[in-house]
């Protein structure tokens, strides 16, 4: 474990404590006694409000709060990640939405924090162009946002192509490409449909409602994809 996750958890320990002995803490951290007094020590020095009492252990003032934006080194590499998957098969909207929120976090991280943040050995390299992966998507997220309807060109996978109606639910991503959740008004079902298929893309002008029987929730419990009414728009 990075000493500044012991510390980070240290705290976190005392904060659900009301008191614990320097075992107590050592057994929860898997560490030496003698470190625990000498990472103590540390938070002490660095203002954090840790009382010891003799026969009572270590306790933290009540009413102590962390600051808001405090992150463990293995938090920050899932941060780093993510970010870095966006920047990759997002569009162009979104990852420089999520470029703009890793630069606020790293602004107020500790530098031995940044560090983790900017060096994280973790990567989302494209094997395609994004314009290839995430064409449309920025419109379809629009359009799930604000519960406005498309009208779309389609081709399928074996050349068929179609012009469909769809109220667009959600969209997930495999990792190599996209798909779309939506009820097709042309088959009066649900659909997959994949963004790198749509040929035009219009939002309409009518909005629909999500809390009624179509909607998301009710998409996810539909039979599995291999179901034949689901391959058409696939």
């Amino acid at each position: 474990m990075r000493r500044a996750d012991r510390l980070f958890k240290l705290v976190q320990f005392l904060r659900t404590h009301r008191a614990a002995t320097g075992r107590q803490i050592a057994d929860e951290l898997r560490v030496s006694v003698r470190t625990v007094y000498r990472d103590v020590g540390d938070l002490q020095a660095s203002g954090i409000p840790i009382r010891g009492e003799a026969g009572v252990g270590y306790r933290l003032d009540r009413g102590f709060e962390l600051p808001p934006l405090t992150f463990t080194s293995e938090e920050l590499e899932g941060l780093a990640l993510g970010a870095r998957i966006v920047a990759a098969w997002g569009d162009a909207d979104l990852a420089a939405a999520v470029n703009n929120a890793m630069t606020r976090i790293e602004a107020v991280l500790p530098a031995a924090l940044r560090k983790v943040l900017i060096e994280a050995p973790l990567f989302a390299p494209q094997f395609q162009s994004r314009a290839d992966m995430s064409r449309e998507v920025a419109t379809l997220r629009r359009a799930i946002g604000e519960h406005r309807a498309l009208r779309v060109r389609y081709v399928r996978a074996d050349g068929d192509e179609s012009q469909r109606t769809i109220r667009p639910l959600g969209l997930h991503f495999w990792g190599n490409k996209w798909t779309l959740a939506a009820w097709c008004e042309l088959r009066a079902d649900y659909r997959s449909f994949r963004p790198d298929r749509m040929l035009e893309v219009e939002m309409l002008d009518r909005t629909f409602d999500t809390d009624g029987e179509i909607s998301l929730a009710q998409f996810l419990e539909r039979p599995d994809d291999d179901d034949p009414r689901y391959e058409a728009a696939c």
